[in-house]
């Protein structure tokens, strides 16, 4: 059996459960995907490769170096999709000094109620795509208020237009908007596709629970060397259907 990378913290009993339960229900891919891209922003990793203690100091919301690492595989996905021309969609956040409304989650302010000045500059530039998951022109990017990426954005009804019925997922944090939009996905009805070296959170345990339960219950948690191979075979399939 493969190993997976949840195995080690699952307890006996989990294990047991497993073995007394029908074999997990694969959904696959379906006729046509699009990449999804959530928060793959600046306040996520900081500016500069630091291990996770080193980097929270600066940057409080980073994920340290598991993110630098994830992000040099979405870079490898990203290109891969588009060179199989399937679209990629980016999710970022949005701000409250942009919209004037209140994000999911309280600001760090001084007792006063105004924004910390050693934050300025990083407040202004915490939703900023980085580079190595930036969109390309003409590339769609939404922005959200609240952990998924379907939460009062348009995005089902731009999938629905596009005639996509799978979403392979990438971003941060597995534990918060990376579960809460795969959680929609799959209660619209999407399959959904979430490569294991494309997505990261701040703590490995959580990193790999969250994993499983989406394994278990909402999609399918795949190495990325076969999300990378099935984007291989349907863009060399599209290219022959249009030649």
């Amino acid at each position: 059996m493969t190993t997976r990378i949840w195995d080690r913290f699952l307890t006996e009993q989990d294990r047991a459960h497993l073995a007394a339960s029908k074999p997990k229900v694969v959904r696959g891919f379906g006729a046509r995907p699009a990449v999804l891209s959530v928060d793959n922003y600046r306040a996520a990793v900081g500016d500069k490769p630091e291990p996770l203690l080193e980097s929270i100091k600066t940057w409080p919301s980073s994920t340290g170096l598991a993110g630098w690492r994830a992000l040099e595989h979405i870079s490898e996905l990203l290109a891969a999709a588009r060179a199989a021309e399937v679209p990629v969609i980016h999710v970022t956040g949005l701000s409250s000094a942009e919209s004037g409304m209140a994000g999911w989650r309280p600001s760090r302010r001084t007792p006063g109620g105004e924004p910390l000045s050693a934050d300025d500059d990083r407040q202004r530039r915490r939703y900023e795509i980085v580079e190595q998951a930036a969109p390309l022109p003409g590339e769609v990017v939404l922005k959200k208020t609240a952990p998924s990426a379907f939460f009062g954005t348009p995005l089902a009804a731009h999938l629905i237009e596009q005639g996509i019925d799978t979403l392979i997922v990438c971003g941060e944090a597995v534990s918060g908007c990376v579960r809460a939009t795969v959680v929609d996905g799959c209660s619209y009805r999407f399959r959904v596709i979430v490569p294991e070296e494309c997505v990261y959170d701040r703590h490995e345990a959580t990193w790999a629970m969250n994993l499983f339960d989406i394994d278990q219950k909402y999609g399918d948690v795949l190495p990325l060397a076969e999300v990378l191979d099935y984007l291989s075979r349907y863009g060399a399939r599209k290219k022959a259907a249009s030649s």
